[in-house]
């Protein structure tokens, strides 16, 4: 029980992460440009968002 909220928050942290860098609030580290790959955080990270909380309502 205490593991899946673990998941769920990390989840959740991850996906702020990724909205940051996908929109231009953090840079990505070890970067000095943005690599093809932050264009994609864009979606993915509000994705990831909603899947953890989700997955925290259900639980």
């Amino acid at each position: 029980m205490i593991a899946a909220y673990i998941d769920e928050i990390i989840m959740f942290c991850a996906g702020l992460w990724m909205t940051s860098v996908g929109f231009g609030y953090l840079p990505m580290p070890g970067y000095p440009a943005n690599p093809p790959l932050v264009r994609h955080f864009k979606w993915m990270g509000p994705m990831l968002l909603a899947i953890a909380i989700v997955l925290a309502a259900a639980s």
